[in-house]
């Protein structure tokens, strides 16, 4: 039985996270995180998710909610995670990290307390997003550069980062497939007399708008024939199950840097 914490206690994440993981018999719940001057501060994080009296009151101390935890799930912003990392690899807690925005250098941090301690870190925790990771690898390699690539990534109206970080996932896979940088051949306007389309770039696009969970599509584009590989988030419960999935392979993992690709062996052969 692996022992979390989880942070954004009283949010919709962090909500649906600690009644999934009620509902598992690999994990135990045993801190719950919000911050400080939150309403629900002190409530019982069961009963704020909906999912009954858990005896764990909602706190504004990460050492506190980590004491007895095993590990802590983290979907909050790359600068309160790098915070929260600290804490953690002080502690010797492993973690699970859904927040994204991450610049390289945030990554890098974060790679620096993997070093110290198990973390499972992914852009977007979806098994079947993951799924597409593995099949865009494998139609890039086969396809090769007689295609030209576009990633088009929808979200909802409240998203603060652009493009999504599971679209920037989507085009590193791709460009590393074709042999190609992808800091380089990214292209995120275009616009006026702009020129010709070049052979290397991956072009990435993104729509806001209303209430969409996610949506993307990578379009592989020839002469002739087109290959489109498209993912829909019909609501954040697939992130939340993800996240579970993670937490209980962490457990007992040592230090270092893991994906969902290695969590759903997807990365063997």
């Amino acid at each position: 039985m692996t022992r979390i914490a989880v942070t954004g206690a009283a949010g919709r994440m962090g909500g649906r996270i600690i009644t999934l993981a009620t509902e598992s018999d690999q994990l135990h719940l045993v801190g719950a995180v919000e911050m400080a001057g939150h309403p629900k501060l002190g409530q019982d994080a069961g009963h704020v998710a909906g999912c009954g009296e858990l005896g764990v009151a909602i706190s504004d101390s990460l050492e506190e909610a980590l004491t007895g935890a095993d590990l802590l799930i983290d979907f909050t912003f790359p600068q309160v995670t790098l915070a929260n990392a600290a804490v953690c690899a002080r502690l010797g807690k492993g973690m699970v990290v859904g927040s994204t925005g991450f610049t390289p250098e945030e990554r890098e941090q974060l790679q620096g307390f993997a070093e110290q301690i198990p973390v499972v870190f992914a852009p977007n925790m979806s098994v079947g997003v993951n799924v597409c990771f593995k099949l865009l690898k494998e139609i890039a390699r086969t396809l090769g550069d007689g295609f030209d690539v576009e990633i088009v990534e929808l979200h909802h109206n409240k998203k603060k980062d652009s493009p999504s970080g599971t679209a920037v996932r989507m085009g590193e896979i791709v460009a590393e497939a074709l042999g190609r940088d992808y800091n380089q051949v990214a292209n995120y306007h275009r616009e006026g007399m702009c020129g010709e389309r070049t052979t290397e770039e991956i072009g990435m696009q993104t729509v806001r708008g209303g209430d969409i969970v996610g949506e993307h599509t990578v379009y592989f584009i020839g002469m002739g024939e087109r290959i489109e590989l498209t993912h829909r988030a019909m609501n954040r419960d697939m992130f939340a199950r993800g996240a579970i999935r993670a937490a209980s392979w962490l457990g007992g993992k040592p230090a270092g840097m893991y994906d969902m690709q290695a969590v759903l062996g997807l990365d063997e052969g």
